[in-house]
């Protein structure tokens, strides 16, 4: 008889023996997928929902970034309103202590006790200003690798060759009293008329006549600033009045109110009428003269200084052109980093300082939160504290009490945000309306990731039980493979001939 296939009982073992490397192909994939949970560990594996799963494997990765930004921008805003909270504080400190009824007490350098304290405050400050958060230094714009501002020690009393506040401040007091006038000109009135100009119209210092207006009988004014006259043309009545305005070197006014008297000699701002209007205006002039004298060792000094301040922290800052004395200056000039200390030592570019740092929250969310120390609220604060801090007072000086008066009055004014300018608050609403934005934004991407992630889930999970009953069916098979496998290996020839 025919005999087909031999080895058929070799060829049988060999294909089972390839169904169990198969099953446990299979196996080892399904144990993989029990111990991780994925279906595969290559998109490869996924078939054709692997374009899919890259898709959303991206935008899950673009949420942990838009997370990261999130929580590095809170960080550092939480940390500028922390430092924005203590200037506030240290500026209401200081308005506090210059309001305080107390008496014009000198010490050793020539200060008060509100002077003194305002020293430290602006220690204190400049410190804020120079705060730190996870990117660097927080007030220096897009300079986050260098500090906001210099030393408390070098802004007062100059490093080297570099002019510190003090300096600036005494410079621009020469340049703004000049000879004693407040460099107005005041000369002996000629017959009946008494004139008063400024001595240079275009010089930025001491006082600007703004103008002139008169009730005294049968007078006349003339011209406009910079020089008016007033002639009497017959002598005034007994408490007619003339008012002189004057413009202050940082803005401020003050008015000269003189007051026709018959006494002899007049009380204070009054000038006696004489005899004709000749005397009369002679009168009028010394007693121009004492009045704006008196206004130039008081009210003029403390307007300096706050010019001195704003001048000291503009950018670039601004010194007194010429050389000492500066009595006759008549111009300002730019200081360079060589002859003056440059406080505000951050970056300074055109875009807005909230520009200077960008967070990407979300897909089409950006929030801007940078700050830089010379914005000007900060830097108004600073001048008002350190001009404070700068300025001192000989105890022999008699006008030193109502200089100081004048002084306090000016800083507080500021302190408190000129009308028109940029606040402390101002800059803590946009921080807080950047910290909002944030906030929102992790709402969105929370919601959306737990979506993407469920979708993933679905796409790349298995269910464990599913999987373990898989391995069950598939050990079971295999087992029964391996018997059978065992078996066909050990057909031959022999088990099929009969018995001989």
């Amino acid at each position: 008889m025919a005999i087909a296939g031999v080895g058929m009982g070799g060829t049988l073992a060999a294909q089972n023996a390839q169904s169990l490397i198969n099953m446990q192909n299979q196996l080892d994939q399904l144990t993989q997928q029990l111990s991780t949970g994925h279906k595969s560990q290559t998109y490869a594996g996924l078939g054709p929902q692997a374009g899919l799963t890259v898709g959303l494997d991206a935008q899950l990765s673009a949420l942990t970034g838009y997370g990261n930004a999130i929580a590095l921008a809170g960080t550092n805003i939480s940390v500028g309103q922390n430092a924005l909270t203590q200037i506030g504080s240290l500026s209401n400190r200081v308005v506090q202590s210059v309001n305080e009824p107390s008496a014009f007490t000198l010490d050793n350098n020539g200060q008060t006790t509100a002077q003194a304290g305002a020293v430290s405050e602006l220690d204190g400050i400049l410190s804020a200003l120079n705060s730190q958060g996870g990117t660097g230094y927080l007030f220096s714009g897009s300079g986050v690798n260098q500090p906001a501002v210099a030393s408390t020690d070098a802004i007062l009393n100059g490093n080297g060759a570099q002019a510190g506040l003090k300096q600036v401040i005494a410079e621009r007091a020469q340049a703004d009293i000049g000879t004693g006038l407040g460099r107005l000109l005041i000369p002996p009135a000629a017959g009946s008329t008494v004139s008063i100009s400024d001595d240079v119209a275009a010089s930025p210092f001491g006082f600007k006549l703004a103008g002139i207006a008169s009730s005294l009988t049968g007078a006349t004014v003339a011209g406009a600033p910079p020089g008016m006259s007033v002639t009497l043309g017959s002598n005034p009545n007994n408490g007619d009045k003339i008012q002189f305005g004057l413009t202050l070197p940082d803005g401020s006014s003050q008015t000269i109110i003189l007051q026709a008297t018959t006494a002899a000699p007049p009380g204070a701002n009054q000038f006696t009428i004489g005899a004709n209007p000749t005397l009369t205006a002679g009168n009028l002039q010394g007693a121009l003269a004492t009045a704006v004298g008196n206004l130039a060792q008081t009210a003029l000094p403390a307007a300096s200084a706050i010019a001195a301040a704003n001048n000291f922290f503009a950018d670039p800052p601004q010194r007194v052109a010429g050389s000492s004395p500066f009595t006759g200056a008549t111009a300002l000039t730019n200081g360079t980093s060589a002859n003056t200390v440059m406080w505000y030592t951050g970056e300074t570019g055109a875009v807005p300082a909230r520009s200077t740092a960008l967070a990407q929250v979300g897909p089409s969310t950006t929030v801007a939160y940078g700050m830089r120390a010379n914005e000007p609220a900060l830097s108004n604060i600073v001048a008002s504290v350190a001009v404070l801090a700068a300025t001192s007072y000989l105890p022999s000086n008699p006008n030193a009490a109502a200089s100081y008066a004048a002084l306090t009055q000016s800083v507080t004014a500021n302190l408190n945000g000129p009308p028109g300018t940029q606040t402390l608050s101002a800059i803590q609403s946009a921080l807080a309306n950047a910290q909002t934005t944030m906030n929102d934004a992790k709402s969105v991407n929370q919601q959306t990731q737990n979506t993407l992630t469920d979708m993933l889930q679905q796409i790349e999970g298995v269910s464990a039980n599913e999987v373990g009953a898989q391995i069950l069916t598939l050990q079971t098979n295999l087992q029964a493979s391996m018997q059978v496998t065992g078996m066909l290996a050990k057909l031959s020839l022999v088990n099929f001939l009969p018995p001989g």
